[in-house]
């Protein structure tokens, strides 16, 4: 049997289009969210388990650790509610040609990293 597969698969040698990376950072942004949903689950228990616990917290959001964590999740998130609202429109059938949908990427990534710098000099 004669199978011209590809035995090893170099992912670095593929080059991806813009907006094939927007939608794969939309997958990654998407899980960064649901994993950061447990520490702000455990910060809320934390704070309202009573005076001591919110004492502790907020020494532990004065961490810089603690902040980083935080301008993560909300990074993954301001990234995920821009690109969501990128693949709503293209549902409704705007931004569905190449041209398009290769400008609404590039739109997605400077609004996104605008939203993000604010984010990031709000947390700091």
């Amino acid at each position: 049997m004669n199978n011209k597969r590809p035995v090893n698969l170099d992912l670095g040698k593929f080059h991806f289009p813009l907006p094939a990376i927007t939608s794969i950072l939309h997958r990654i942004s998407g899980i960064i969210i649901f994993v950061g949903v447990a520490f702000m689950l455990y910060g809320l228990q934390l704070s309202l388990s009573g005076e001591e616990g919110f004492s502790r917290m907020n020494e532990l959001l004065d961490g810089f650790f603690a902040k980083l964590i935080i301008w993560g999740i909300l990074s993954a998130l301001l990234y995920h509610l821009v690109a969501g609202i990128k693949h709503l429109l293209m549902d409704m059938g705007i931004g569905e040609e190449l041209e398009t949908g290769r400008l609404a990427s590039k739109i997605t990534i400077v609004v996104s990293v605008i939203l993000i710098v604010i984010a990031g000099v709000w947390v700091w």
